[in-house]
């Protein structure tokens, strides 16, 4: 790239959560390979974020390239609508066959977000085939993130998260406090006071509790104790509401369990899956469900399930995600994110000793390092650059979600930059 290039992306292209007015910078990546992302001028950067959570194979990897390769001279796209393909079918016994019973039910949609909406929706759905219209909110927690669309931001933190300008419009859910319980911590049965109390006054119009096994993602990198999530079960059971489990983030090895809700050892009704789906190759989801209740929702007027995308199993996608998940089946993931969440412990810990650190929390292939302000996010991501890392803060949070194949050697530059950018940041 060019710098006319880049003068045309800096006056025209909108970037993520950027600002038009003080955008900024943006930092030209011409190719990828491995861990390793090289800019215009030649200048690598190892990558610590997988792309938002999803490479987690690493960059142009061999087996995903030829799965993308083969399905494109078969064919790109094909609608959904009355049509089925191998690659569909391929993955969607993948699928079925990784997750816990009764989960045998796959819709698959276009991004983590739409993924989100769909469980809405069959949620919703599904009281209303049970004429049970008044169960029409969602309950949740606080500090959770579950995308940027409509619904899925009303189930986002209303306060402290990124949707707040949005709330006059936003269908109103119910929040219970965030578990402030650790997973490396004692349980604290207080956790469950407040969320009790939301069950039994509301159960009757809430239709679903969504939540984000044992790490709460974008809403802050919270890691709280599997304890909680195994009452959520419970009082879902309890008072009759379904339960969704976003794993869009902590899907597929993340936390060290290959779901969230293994930690906890129990299975939600509805489960939301995305990013590492296809190894960061494109953009693909599901939301999978029981037969139980896929066919309760086929029983409306409608007759059907009332949700339909125009590139909803795309064929080059479904190839791909299907090679990255016989990838995690061959379970390598285990030992490679066991050895990264051991290293991220030894390499973090020491953090804590510097002044501005409030916290190091790890688990799995999830190293946080929280502080006690908020970083400046252009100065802090060129001084990463600078040290050759590609790490990418936002609000008081600096952490890392590598990708699975990342080298010991490359793990400790990463950590060494963290530590050496909060230690300049201190003096």
């Amino acid at each position: 790239m060019n710098q006319s290039d880049l003068q045309f992306d800096k006056e025209h292209i909108w970037h993520p959560y950027t600002s038009l007015i003080e955008p900024l910078p943006c930092y030209p990546v011409v190719s990828a390979q491995g861990v390793r992302l090289t800019l215009s001028d030649g200048k690598q950067l190892i990558d610590g974020m997988s792309s938002w959570w999803s490479t987690i194979h690493g960059y142009n990897n061999q087996r995903l390239n030829q799965a993308a390769k083969d399905q494109i001279d078969k064919m790109s796209h094909v609608m959904f609508g009355g049509i089925t393909h191998p690659s569909a079918v391929a993955l969607c016994r993948q699928l079925v066959d990784m997750t816990a019973q009764p989960l045998d039910r796959v819709f698959l949609a276009d991004s983590g977000s739409v993924a989100v909406e769909v469980a809405i929706k069959m949620a919703l759905q599904y009281w209303v085939a049970k004429g049970q219209k008044q169960k029409c909110r969602l309950l949740t927690v606080e500090h959770g993130y579950h995308g940027d669309t409509f619904a899925a931001m009303s189930v986002c933190d209303p306060v402290n998260g990124m949707h707040e300008l949005f709330n006059n419009v936003l269908t109103k859910q119910l929040f219970a406090p965030a578990p402030q319980s650790r997973y490396d911590g004692e349980w604290d049965n207080n956790d469950l006071i407040e969320l009790t109390a939301l069950f039994e006054e509301h159960h009757h119009q809430v239709a679903a509790m969504i939540i984000e096994p044992i790490v709460q993602g974008a809403g802050g990198m919270r890691i709280y104790h599997p304890r909680y999530l195994t009452a959520v079960r419970q009082l879902c059971d309890k008072y009759d509401v379904l339960l969704i489990c976003d794993e869009i983030a902590t899907g597929f090895g993340r936390t060290g369990k290959l779901f969230g809700y293994q930690h906890a050892n129990i299975v939600p009704d509805i489960l939301c899956l995305g990013k590492a789906i296809t190894g960061g190759y494109m953009t693909l989801a599901a939301t999978i469900t029981s037969q139980a209740i896929g066919e309760e929702i086929c029983r409306t007027k409608a007759g059907v399930f009332m949700h339909g995308p125009t590139f909803m199993a795309n064929p080059l996608a479904c190839a791909v995600a299907t090679e990255s998940l016989k990838i995690i089946g061959e379970n390598n993931w285990q030992q490679q994110v066991s050895a990264i969440e051991s290293q991220l412990k030894r390499q973090l810990t020491p953090c804590l000793e510097l002044p501005q650190v409030h916290d190091v929390r790890v688990l799995g292939a999830i190293g946080v390092v929280e502080l006690k302000e908020a970083v400046d996010m252009a100065a802090i991501q060129q001084h990463f650059v600078e040290l050759g890392v590609w790490i990418r803060p936002f609000g008081k949070l600096i952490y890392l979600m590598p990708p699975y194949i990342i080298s010991s050697e490359d793990l400790s530059q990463l950590t060494a930059a963290i530590f050496s950018v909060i230690s300049n940041k201190s003096e």
